[in-house]
């Protein structure tokens, strides 16, 4: 486990910059300089480029291999060996070596198959101009096939240990948070919750005036200390050896936290800046130029528009196929539900589905009929509905069908009947969206969109009993960004999420 260096113990006054600003001439420091590259640079982007190498070379082997059990002539290995630095450097143009926030293997095998490919016909190209054997065609497809099994599973056994190691807290890289108020705080706890990040918050930095030091902390709760101002980032990369910065609102002015990013750019420090109205940046946000002015172009998603109509249509379709494959095991359930206990197959709830409007979501009934003796249910604070509520009530099949989300099946009549989405927020009940809608910022935004089964909070972990803050802005960030590529990653990820199992 990486050991955070310990911050000398703040002897200064209230108000004071416990860490002596460093002048320009000291940001070149080597150590500090080596220290961040190898947390954030060349040791993770050389074992990826090695991984590649190796995946490449395999993959090439045994498609000479299998070319060579069916075809005669060969050709020359040598030009084929130009499969393998073709595709390093088609991975290298796409930038899929380079260190991104939240990036999963999802995300990255369009690319891998899509360079493959582009791969094998530059090689193609090139060996077509040198007067091959009529064989190199087959040759090349063979190549192909095998390198688009072959490499991307090293890359996902390489991902699945590196978040492993994460979550255990290991290879993390010591970030400095600039900045403090609602949104560092935000960042703080969001990387302390997903350590998969890799980044371990460590200090915080911000103006003289809008810190109150106790014991090295936050009065507001920050459980990070509170290290000196954003003039000191210099000594505080050095004293930290941090490797990464993340630049959040803050009361300085703009040139102070510009000098921040050139420094922590000196040291070799990857840099991140939350920019001013981030609730309505997404992904598909562009930069743009006014002479030198650098603009933010931000898309517009407009769930009425004909993008959602494509994706209910898909929707509907989807959910009649999907009802026709699984009838044995729905007809299998409704017996299973009907012997479990007395009372009705399904379970009906009022919800709130797109624009506000009131539906009745589906369920199988997973529990007996309340007694008596049974207490009522209180919500935690600041939480959402969901799980266990009250007295543990489920039946037998009931614990089973929530372990494996199979009670949520009969929503399929709901997607069918246009009053859900395979993807999108999940639905509530009435009485807690009127209380959220008070007490949540941009609640009711999520009701934009049709309700879904599944949805991009759900599988980040945010099931059950968990923060309704949190699936606000997962679900606000799926509405934004919302695209076929990410409805068909969210399915991939609900299936690990269901073999993970729930409540």
């Amino acid at each position: 486990m990486t050991n955070t260096p310990t911050v000398p113990a703040q002897t200064a006054p209230i108000g004071t910059t416990p860490i002596t600003p460093a002048p320009d001439t000291d940001a070149q420091n080597p150590r500090s300089a080596s220290a961040g590259m190898i947390r954030i640079g060349p040791i993770g982007t050389v074992t990826a480029v090695a991984i590649d190498i190796l995946a490449a070379s395999v993959a090439l082997a045994l498609g000479v291999w299998w070319a060579s059990a069916t075809e005669e002539i060969l050709p020359s290995i040598w030009m084929l060996a130009l499969f393998v630095p073709i595709v390093v450097a088609l991975f290298g143009a796409q930038s899929l070596y380079r260190h991104k926030l939240g990036r999963n293997f999802i995300d990255d095998l369009g690319p891998i198959e899509a360079n493959v490919a582009l791969a094998a016909v530059l090689v193609l190209v090139i060996m077509t101009l040198t007067s091959p054997p009529p064989t190199t065609g087959a040759v090349i497809s063979k190549t192909w096939l095998c390198a688009a099994a072959v490499i991307p599973l090293p890359r996902l056994l390489h991902a699945m240990i590196q978040k492993r190691l994460r979550r255990n807290h290991y290879f993390m890289t010591p970030t400095l948070i600039v900045g403090s108020g609602i949104v560092a705080n935000r960042i703080i706890e969001r990387l302390q919750t997903f350590p998969e990040y890799g980044l371990q918050p460590i200090g915080l930095l911000d103006a003289k005036d809008t810190l109150t030091q106790r014991n090295g902390a936050l009065e507001s709760g920050c459980p990070i200390p509170v290290i000196g101002t954003p003039d000191s980032i210099a000594a505080a990369i050095r004293a930290t050896g941090a490797g990464a910065v993340l630049i959040a609102f803050s009361s300085v002015r703009d040139e102070r936290l510009l000098r921040v990013v050139r420094v922590a750019h000196r040291h070799k420090v990857r840099v991140w800046v939350v920019p001013r109205m981030f609730d309505a940046v997404g992904n598909r946000a562009g930069v743009e130029h006014l002479g030198g002015l650098p603009l933010l172009a931000l898309p517009n998603a407009d769930p009425h528009g004909g993008q959602f109509t494509v994706k209910h249509i898909i929707d509907r379709v989807g959910a009649a196929l999907g009802l026709l494959a699984i009838s044995p095991l729905l007809l299998t359930l409704i017996v299973l539900v009907r012997l479990s206990s007395p009372g009705p197959i399904f379970f009906g709830q009022d919800r709130i589905g797109r624009d506000g409007r009131v539906f009745r979501c589906l369920k199988f009934r997973s529990m007996r009929p309340p007694e008596a003796a049974d207490a009522d249910f209180e919500l935690k604070s600041r939480s959402a509905p969901g799980g266990i509520e009250g007295v543990d009530r489920r039946t037998t099949i009931g614990k089973l069908m929530r372990s494996t989300s199979l009670d949520e099946l009969p929503q399929l009549f709901n997607v069918l009947k246009g009053e859900m989405s395979l993807v999108g927020p999940r639905p509530e009940r009435p009485e807690f969206v009127e209380f959220f809608e008070i007490q949540i910022h941009r609640y009711g935004e999520r009701h934009r969109v049709k309700a879904g089964m599944t949805g991009w909070a759900q599988v980040h972990g945010l099931r059950g009993q968990t923060s309704i803050a949190d699936r606000v802005e997962w679900d606000n960030y799926y509405i934004e960004n919302w695209s076929l590529a990410l409805d068909l990653k969210i399915l991939a990820l609900t299936v690990k999420a269901v073999l993970a199992g729930a409540e």
